[in-house]
């Protein structure tokens, strides 16, 4: 099997020396994603929820480079800054797996890239 490097334009550009996701056979890796803005590539300041959308929105991006969907997504990892922002993370991803929910972890961490609030990265299924 090849390893296959995936970039798209747009998702962010990554702010250190990886790849946006990589394509290993039938599975896709992503990278971890904050709440980056692929047109600025600036950070998105504002409420877990803004970040959460923005975060999901550039892994839907980044699925959808390797037609891919949230639906072929089997483990999601996920990184707070506080877990005090758990339950509002949770109201804005229920509505991206709202059919398909895959298997996740949530855990909360001291720091995060550019003062993010979360950061999450994805295995899925690929086609």
């Amino acid at each position: 099997m090849e390893k296959i490097i995936i970039n798209t334009d747009r998702a962010p550009r990554p702010i250190g020396p990886y790849s946006q996701a990589i394509k290993y056979g039938k599975l896709l890796f992503t990278s971890g994603q904050i709440a980056i803005d692929p047109k600025t590539n600036t950070l998105v300041n504002g409420s877990i929820e803004i970040q959460t959308r923005r975060v999901l929105d550039n892994l839907k991006e980044i699925l959808e480079a390797t037609k891919c969907s949230l639906k072929e997504v089997i483990k999601v990892t996920v990184f707070l800054k506080t877990m005090s922002d758990f339950q509002k993370f949770n109201e804005v991803y229920s509505l991206y797996f709202e059919d398909s929910k895959p298997a996740r972890s949530c855990v909360e961490v001291s720091n995060l890239p550019l003062g993010a609030a979360i950061e999450i990265e994805v295995i899925a299924i690929s086609h």
